[in-house]
Protein backbone atom coordinates (compact mmCIF):
# COMPACT_ATOMS: atom_id res chain seq x y z
CA UNK A 1 0.00 0.00 0.00
CA UNK A 2 1.58 3.16 -1.30
CA UNK A 3 0.89 6.57 0.76
CA UNK A 4 0.49 7.82 -2.89
CA UNK A 5 -2.07 5.70 -4.17
CA UNK A 6 -4.59 6.82 -5.66
CA UNK A 7 -7.08 3.44 -5.96
CA UNK A 8 -8.97 2.80 -3.40
CA UNK A 9 -10.15 -0.64 -1.84
CA UNK A 10 -13.45 -0.54 -1.32
CA UNK A 11 -16.13 1.90 -3.81
CA UNK A 12 -18.04 2.23 -0.24
CA UNK A 13 -17.54 5.36 1.65
CA UNK A 14 -17.48 4.25 5.39
CA UNK A 15 -18.63 7.82 6.66
CA UNK A 16 -17.24 7.84 10.21
CA UNK A 17 -17.03 11.99 10.83
CA UNK A 18 -20.35 13.02 11.22
CA UNK A 19 -18.84 15.35 14.35
CA UNK A 20 -17.73 17.44 10.81
CA UNK A 21 -21.49 17.22 9.38
CA UNK A 22 -24.56 14.75 8.64
CA UNK A 23 -26.00 14.26 4.98
CA UNK A 24 -29.20 15.56 5.02
CA UNK A 25 -32.20 13.56 5.61
CA UNK A 26 -34.41 12.66 3.24
CA UNK A 27 -37.63 13.45 4.65
CA UNK A 28 -35.34 16.71 5.39
CA UNK A 29 -35.05 17.70 1.92
CA UNK A 30 -38.78 16.90 1.40
CA UNK A 31 -39.77 19.82 3.51
CA UNK A 32 -36.91 22.47 2.06
CA UNK A 33 -38.03 22.15 -1.23
CA UNK A 34 -41.03 23.84 -2.06
CA UNK A 35 -39.31 26.64 -0.28
CA UNK A 36 -37.12 26.81 -3.08
CA UNK A 37 -39.86 26.97 -5.87
CA UNK A 38 -43.72 27.40 -5.00
CA UNK A 39 -43.49 29.28 -1.87
CA UNK A 40 -39.90 31.60 -2.46
CA UNK A 41 -40.92 34.86 -1.06
CA UNK A 42 -39.58 36.78 1.13
CA UNK A 43 -40.86 36.29 4.11
CA UNK A 44 -40.78 40.14 5.10
CA UNK A 45 -43.44 41.07 2.37
CA UNK A 46 -46.86 41.21 2.82
CA UNK A 47 -48.36 39.55 -0.31
CA UNK A 48 -49.93 36.06 -0.75
CA UNK A 49 -46.00 34.34 -1.06
CA UNK A 50 -44.56 36.42 1.09
CA UNK A 51 -47.15 35.75 4.27
CA UNK A 52 -46.90 31.92 3.02
CA UNK A 53 -42.96 32.01 3.76
CA UNK A 54 -43.57 33.84 6.69
CA UNK A 55 -46.04 31.36 8.24
CA UNK A 56 -42.91 28.36 7.58
CA UNK A 57 -40.50 31.02 9.33
CA UNK A 58 -43.12 30.89 12.56
CA UNK A 59 -43.83 27.46 12.30
CA UNK A 60 -40.38 26.43 12.56
CA UNK A 61 -39.70 28.74 15.48
CA UNK A 62 -42.16 27.86 17.65
CA UNK A 63 -41.16 23.71 16.38
CA UNK A 64 -37.56 24.78 17.60
CA UNK A 65 -38.32 26.40 20.89
CA UNK A 66 -40.83 23.50 22.27
CA UNK A 67 -37.74 21.40 21.58
CA UNK A 68 -35.78 23.54 23.49
CA UNK A 69 -38.16 24.23 26.49
CA UNK A 70 -38.02 28.14 25.19
CA UNK A 71 -40.50 30.77 23.97
CA UNK A 72 -40.71 31.49 20.36
CA UNK A 73 -39.33 34.68 20.73
CA UNK A 74 -36.30 33.81 22.46
CA UNK A 75 -35.23 32.32 19.32
CA UNK A 76 -32.93 33.88 16.58
CA UNK A 77 -32.12 32.27 13.51
CA UNK A 78 -28.56 32.94 12.14
CA UNK A 79 -26.00 31.74 9.20
CA UNK A 80 -24.06 28.77 11.13
CA UNK A 81 -23.14 27.93 14.46
CA UNK A 82 -19.94 30.36 14.48
CA UNK A 83 -22.29 33.24 13.94
CA UNK A 84 -24.71 32.27 16.79
CA UNK A 85 -21.55 32.18 19.05
CA UNK A 86 -19.86 35.62 17.74
CA UNK A 87 -23.51 36.68 18.24
CA UNK A 88 -23.65 35.29 21.68
CA UNK A 89 -19.96 36.66 23.05
CA UNK A 90 -20.02 39.81 21.16
CA UNK A 91 -23.73 40.71 21.81
CA UNK A 92 -23.36 40.02 25.73
CA UNK A 93 -20.25 41.45 26.23
CA UNK A 94 -20.41 44.48 24.58
CA UNK A 95 -23.52 44.82 25.83
CA UNK A 96 -22.55 44.41 29.17
CA UNK A 97 -20.00 47.06 29.05
CA UNK A 98 -22.06 49.72 27.33
CA UNK A 99 -24.54 49.20 30.72
CA UNK A 100 -21.37 49.86 32.79
CA UNK A 101 -21.11 46.00 34.28
CA UNK A 102 -17.67 45.06 33.19
CA UNK A 103 -15.71 43.51 30.58
CA UNK A 104 -14.16 40.35 32.36
CA UNK A 105 -15.39 37.13 30.45
CA UNK A 106 -14.71 33.42 31.24
CA UNK A 107 -14.37 30.60 28.88
CA UNK A 108 -12.38 27.04 28.33
CA UNK A 109 -9.66 25.95 27.16
CA UNK A 110 -11.39 23.41 24.36
CA UNK A 111 -13.51 25.77 22.67
CA UNK A 112 -14.48 25.60 19.59
CA UNK A 113 -12.57 28.47 17.75
CA UNK A 114 -15.84 30.63 16.72
CA UNK A 115 -15.38 31.01 20.64
CA UNK A 116 -11.98 31.39 21.68
CA UNK A 117 -10.99 33.47 18.55
CA UNK A 118 -14.14 35.86 19.11
CA UNK A 119 -12.95 36.11 22.89
CA UNK A 120 -9.67 36.41 21.57
CA UNK A 121 -10.50 39.72 19.39
CA UNK A 122 -12.20 41.25 22.01
CA UNK A 123 -9.49 40.96 23.76
CA UNK A 124 -7.85 43.32 21.46
CA UNK A 125 -10.95 45.93 22.49
CA UNK A 126 -10.01 46.05 26.17
CA UNK A 127 -11.85 43.40 27.44
CA UNK A 128 -10.17 40.80 29.64
CA UNK A 129 -10.14 36.75 29.56
CA UNK A 130 -9.91 33.98 31.79
CA UNK A 131 -9.54 30.80 29.90
CA UNK A 132 -10.04 28.41 31.90
CA UNK A 133 -8.22 24.35 32.49
CA UNK A 134 -9.76 20.80 32.15
CA UNK A 135 -8.91 17.76 34.22
CA UNK A 136 -7.01 14.99 32.19
CA UNK A 137 -10.62 13.76 30.86
CA UNK A 138 -11.45 17.02 29.66
CA UNK A 139 -13.91 18.46 32.06
CA UNK A 140 -14.38 22.11 33.68
CA UNK A 141 -14.73 21.42 37.32
CA UNK A 142 -17.43 23.34 38.83
CA UNK A 143 -14.98 24.84 41.14
CA UNK A 144 -12.44 25.95 38.51
CA UNK A 145 -15.43 28.02 37.24
CA UNK A 146 -16.29 29.84 41.07
CA UNK A 147 -12.81 30.98 41.47
CA UNK A 148 -12.82 32.35 38.33
CA UNK A 149 -15.95 34.94 38.74
CA UNK A 150 -15.46 38.31 39.30
CA UNK A 151 -17.25 41.28 40.46
CA UNK A 152 -17.00 42.64 36.40
CA UNK A 153 -17.31 39.35 34.92
CA UNK A 154 -20.38 39.71 32.31
CA UNK A 155 -20.28 36.41 30.45
CA UNK A 156 -19.36 33.05 30.78
CA UNK A 157 -19.35 30.62 27.56
CA UNK A 158 -18.60 26.68 27.99
CA UNK A 159 -19.31 24.16 25.39
CA UNK A 160 -21.87 21.51 26.36
CA UNK A 161 -20.01 18.31 24.44
CA UNK A 162 -16.72 19.12 23.04
CA UNK A 163 -16.53 18.50 18.93
CA UNK A 164 -13.05 17.07 19.38
CA UNK A 165 -13.03 14.66 21.82
CA UNK A 166 -16.49 14.11 22.94
CA UNK A 167 -16.17 15.10 26.67
CA UNK A 168 -19.28 16.41 27.97
CA UNK A 169 -19.43 19.30 30.42
CA UNK A 170 -21.88 19.37 33.89
CA UNK A 171 -23.38 22.07 32.11
CA UNK A 172 -26.46 22.81 34.59
CA UNK A 173 -24.13 22.66 37.67
CA UNK A 174 -21.89 25.35 35.83
CA UNK A 175 -25.22 27.64 34.94
CA UNK A 176 -26.21 27.03 38.13
CA UNK A 177 -23.21 28.84 39.62
CA UNK A 178 -23.80 31.90 37.17
CA UNK A 179 -27.41 31.97 37.89
CA UNK A 180 -26.33 32.24 41.24
CA UNK A 181 -24.48 35.65 40.37
CA UNK A 182 -26.46 36.98 37.70
CA UNK A 183 -23.90 36.31 35.17
CA UNK A 184 -25.05 35.78 31.67
CA UNK A 185 -24.37 31.95 31.00
CA UNK A 186 -23.66 30.54 27.21
CA UNK A 187 -23.16 27.36 25.91
CA UNK A 188 -22.17 25.88 22.39
CA UNK A 189 -24.70 23.08 21.66
CA UNK A 190 -23.60 22.16 18.29
CA UNK A 191 -22.60 18.59 18.68
CA UNK A 192 -25.61 18.01 21.24
CA UNK A 193 -29.21 17.73 19.20
CA UNK A 194 -30.01 13.71 19.09
CA UNK A 195 -27.55 12.92 21.65
CA UNK A 196 -28.24 15.25 25.11
CA UNK A 197 -31.02 16.51 26.29
CA UNK A 198 -31.63 20.40 24.78
CA UNK A 199 -34.17 21.78 27.72
CA UNK A 200 -32.38 25.60 28.34
CA UNK A 201 -34.42 25.63 31.34
CA UNK A 202 -32.69 22.82 32.76
CA UNK A 203 -29.64 23.59 31.54
CA UNK A 204 -29.50 26.51 33.51
CA UNK A 205 -28.42 28.53 30.22
CA UNK A 206 -29.18 31.99 29.12
CA UNK A 207 -27.75 31.27 25.32
CA UNK A 208 -27.47 28.55 23.50
CA UNK A 209 -26.11 27.71 20.13
CA UNK A 210 -27.14 24.85 17.51
CA UNK A 211 -26.13 24.59 14.16
CA UNK A 212 -28.77 22.14 11.76
CA UNK A 213 -25.84 20.71 9.75
CA UNK A 214 -24.52 18.26 12.61
CA UNK A 215 -28.23 16.85 12.88
CA UNK A 216 -28.89 16.12 9.41
CA UNK A 217 -30.04 19.38 8.52
CA UNK A 218 -28.76 21.40 5.89
CA UNK A 219 -25.72 23.77 6.11
CA UNK A 220 -25.57 27.34 6.17
CA UNK A 221 -28.63 28.00 8.83
CA UNK A 222 -27.79 28.06 12.45
CA UNK A 223 -29.78 29.23 15.54
CA UNK A 224 -29.22 31.02 19.17
CA UNK A 225 -31.33 31.22 22.01
CA UNK A 226 -31.71 34.11 24.18
CA UNK A 227 -33.29 33.51 27.38
CA UNK A 228 -35.95 36.92 27.41
CA UNK A 229 -34.35 39.80 29.14
CA UNK A 230 -30.76 38.60 28.32
CA UNK A 231 -28.24 41.73 27.69
CA UNK A 232 -27.51 41.52 23.41
CA UNK A 233 -26.33 44.10 21.13
CA UNK A 234 -26.98 42.62 17.27
CA UNK A 235 -23.58 42.15 15.58
CA UNK A 236 -25.42 42.43 11.64
CA UNK A 237 -27.82 45.51 10.97
CA UNK A 238 -29.82 46.70 8.33
CA UNK A 239 -33.30 45.13 8.48
CA UNK A 240 -35.95 44.54 11.31
CA UNK A 241 -35.48 40.64 10.86
CA UNK A 242 -35.43 38.30 14.09
CA UNK A 243 -36.58 41.54 16.01
CA UNK A 244 -33.69 43.81 15.26
CA UNK A 245 -31.47 41.07 16.52
CA UNK A 246 -29.97 39.67 13.61
CA UNK A 247 -30.73 41.67 9.95
CA UNK A 248 -30.62 39.86 6.79
CA UNK A 249 -33.50 37.83 4.65
CA UNK A 250 -34.04 34.90 6.95
CA UNK A 251 -33.02 31.87 4.44
CA UNK A 252 -36.45 30.19 5.26
CA UNK A 253 -35.84 26.49 3.41
CA UNK A 254 -32.77 26.27 5.42
CA UNK A 255 -34.71 26.95 8.62
CA UNK A 256 -37.97 24.77 7.68
CA UNK A 257 -34.89 22.35 7.16
CA UNK A 258 -33.44 22.53 10.22
CA UNK A 259 -36.72 22.51 12.36
CA UNK A 260 -37.76 19.40 10.87
CA UNK A 261 -34.22 17.89 11.72
CA UNK A 262 -34.24 19.07 15.04
CA UNK A 263 -37.92 17.00 15.22
CA UNK A 264 -35.79 14.22 13.85
CA UNK A 265 -33.41 14.08 15.89
CA UNK A 266 -34.87 14.43 19.41
CA UNK A 267 -37.67 11.29 18.29
CA UNK A 268 -34.80 9.75 17.88
CA UNK A 269 -32.61 10.68 20.10
CA UNK A 270 -33.00 7.37 22.39
CA UNK A 271 -32.81 4.56 19.58
CA UNK A 272 -29.92 6.70 17.69
CA UNK A 273 -27.70 7.04 20.63
CA UNK A 274 -28.04 3.29 21.92
CA UNK A 275 -27.22 2.66 18.26
CA UNK A 276 -23.71 4.72 17.88
CA UNK A 277 -22.38 4.25 21.95
CA UNK A 278 -23.08 0.35 20.80
CA UNK A 279 -20.61 0.55 17.89
CA UNK A 280 -18.16 3.23 19.18
CA UNK A 281 -17.91 1.16 22.63
CA UNK A 282 -17.31 -1.95 19.97
CA UNK A 283 -14.44 -0.20 18.05
CA UNK A 284 -12.52 1.55 20.97
CA UNK A 285 -12.44 -1.77 23.11
CA UNK A 286 -11.24 -3.44 19.36
CA UNK A 287 -8.22 -0.98 18.80
CA UNK A 288 -7.25 -0.59 22.20
CA UNK A 289 -6.77 -4.43 22.25
CA UNK A 290 -5.21 -4.43 18.45
CA UNK A 291 -3.17 -1.37 18.14
CA UNK A 292 0.03 -1.10 20.75
CA UNK A 293 0.55 2.53 22.04
CA UNK A 294 -2.88 3.14 21.35
CA UNK A 295 -5.57 5.46 23.77
CA UNK A 296 -8.92 7.03 24.15
CA UNK A 297 -9.30 10.78 24.44
CA UNK A 298 -11.54 12.63 27.06
CA UNK A 299 -14.04 10.93 29.69
CA UNK A 300 -14.19 7.65 29.35
CA UNK A 301 -18.20 7.40 29.80
CA UNK A 302 -19.02 11.20 30.13
CA UNK A 303 -18.88 11.63 26.44
CA UNK A 304 -20.67 11.64 23.72
CA UNK A 305 -22.40 8.38 22.29
CA UNK A 306 -21.16 8.65 18.97
CA UNK A 307 -17.44 9.90 19.76
CA UNK A 308 -14.40 7.82 19.79
CA UNK A 309 -11.14 9.91 19.93
CA UNK A 310 -7.86 7.94 20.35
CA UNK A 311 -4.16 8.78 19.79
CA UNK A 312 -1.39 6.74 18.21
CA UNK A 313 1.92 7.12 19.29
CA UNK A 314 4.94 7.60 17.10
CA UNK A 315 2.37 8.61 14.41
CA UNK A 316 0.54 11.74 13.13
CA UNK A 317 -3.21 11.58 12.52
CA UNK A 318 -2.85 13.13 8.87
CA UNK A 319 -0.94 10.36 7.74
CA UNK A 320 -3.73 7.47 9.28
CA UNK A 321 -6.54 9.58 7.72
CA UNK A 322 -4.83 9.48 4.22
CA UNK A 323 -4.54 5.98 4.15
CA UNK A 324 -8.02 5.32 5.57
CA UNK A 325 -9.17 7.01 2.93
CA UNK A 326 -7.45 5.12 0.36
CA UNK A 327 -9.79 2.10 1.66
CA UNK A 328 -13.31 4.69 1.61
CA UNK A 329 -13.15 5.17 5.56
CA UNK A 330 -13.43 9.05 5.76
CA UNK A 331 -12.59 9.78 9.71
CA UNK A 332 -10.92 13.14 11.29
CA UNK A 333 -8.15 14.19 13.14
CA UNK A 334 -10.45 16.97 15.30
CA UNK A 335 -12.62 20.16 14.25
CA UNK A 336 -13.12 20.12 10.46
CA UNK A 337 -12.98 24.18 11.31
CA UNK A 338 -9.29 23.27 11.62
CA UNK A 339 -8.58 20.12 9.52
CA UNK A 340 -6.29 21.92 7.22
CA UNK A 341 -3.88 23.60 9.73
CA UNK A 342 -0.67 22.43 10.39
CA UNK A 343 -1.16 23.47 14.71
CA UNK A 344 -1.11 20.94 17.28
CA UNK A 345 -5.05 20.35 18.63
CA UNK A 346 -5.31 23.28 21.32
CA UNK A 347 -7.68 20.19 22.94
CA UNK A 348 -4.91 18.03 23.08
CA UNK A 349 -2.68 20.30 24.51
CA UNK A 350 -5.30 20.99 27.32
CA UNK A 351 -5.55 17.46 28.07
CA UNK A 352 -1.30 17.23 28.07
CA UNK A 353 -1.33 20.34 30.19
CA UNK A 354 -3.91 19.09 32.74
CA UNK A 355 -1.48 15.66 33.21
CA UNK A 356 1.00 17.51 33.91
CA UNK A 357 3.39 17.41 30.82
CA UNK A 358 3.97 20.97 30.20
CA UNK A 359 5.22 21.13 26.16
CA UNK A 360 6.28 24.25 24.39
CA UNK A 361 5.31 24.70 21.35
CA UNK A 362 7.65 22.68 19.46
CA UNK A 363 7.15 19.71 21.33
CA UNK A 364 3.44 19.87 21.41
CA UNK A 365 3.41 19.57 17.78
CA UNK A 366 5.22 16.33 18.73
CA UNK A 367 2.05 15.41 20.16
CA UNK A 368 0.94 11.11 19.30
CA UNK A 369 -1.35 11.44 16.53
CA UNK A 370 -5.14 11.55 17.19
CA UNK A 371 -7.94 10.48 14.67
CA UNK A 372 -11.35 10.91 16.03
CA UNK A 373 -14.50 8.65 14.26
CA UNK A 374 -17.71 9.88 14.87
CA UNK A 375 -20.65 7.90 14.15
CA UNK A 376 -24.06 8.05 12.76
CA UNK A 377 -27.78 6.68 11.88
CA UNK A 378 -26.57 4.92 8.65
CA UNK A 379 -23.16 3.19 10.05
CA UNK A 380 -23.37 -0.74 11.14
CA UNK A 381 -21.23 -3.64 12.56
CA UNK A 382 -19.60 -4.18 9.37
CA UNK A 383 -18.23 -0.62 9.49
CA UNK A 384 -16.45 -1.42 12.66
CA UNK A 385 -15.27 -4.39 11.36
CA UNK A 386 -13.66 -2.33 8.19
CA UNK A 387 -11.58 -0.47 10.51
CA UNK A 388 -10.51 -3.04 12.88
CA UNK A 389 -9.15 -4.65 10.02
CA UNK A 390 -7.20 -1.95 8.20
CA UNK A 391 -6.28 0.31 11.16
CA UNK A 392 -3.90 -1.98 13.00
CA UNK A 393 -1.57 -2.45 9.73
CA UNK A 394 -1.62 1.26 8.79
CA UNK A 395 -0.31 2.21 12.33
CA UNK A 396 2.44 -0.49 12.00
CA UNK A 397 3.36 0.98 8.64
CA UNK A 398 3.79 4.13 9.21
CA UNK A 399 5.37 3.42 12.67
CA UNK A 400 8.30 0.97 10.39
CA UNK A 401 8.11 4.29 8.08
CA UNK A 402 8.81 6.55 11.19
CA UNK A 403 12.07 3.94 12.09
CA UNK A 404 13.20 3.81 8.62
CA UNK A 405 13.22 7.46 7.97
CA UNK A 406 14.90 8.12 11.24
CA UNK A 407 17.63 5.87 10.26
CA UNK A 408 16.44 2.80 12.68
CA UNK A 409 16.75 -0.75 12.37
Amino acid sequence: MSLQSEEYVTDRLIYLDHAATTPVDPVVLEAMIPYFTTHFGNPSSIYRIGRAALHALDEARDQIASILGASPREIIFTGSGSESDNLAIRGVALAQRQAGRGSHIITSAIEHHAVLHTVEHLQAFGFEATILPVDPKGLVQPEYLRAALRPDTVLVSIMYANNEIGTIQPIAELGAICRERGIPFHTDAVQAPGALPLDVRALNVDLMTIAAHKFYGPKGVGALYVRRGAPLLPQITGGGQERRRRAGTENVPGIVGMATALRLAEERRAHDSAHCARLRDRLVAGILERVPGSRLNGHPTQRLPNNASLSFEGVEGESILLLLDQHGIAASSGSACTSGSLEPSHVLIALARASGTERAPEIAAALPGAVRFTFGRENTDADVDAVLEMLPGIVAQLREMTVTSQGGV
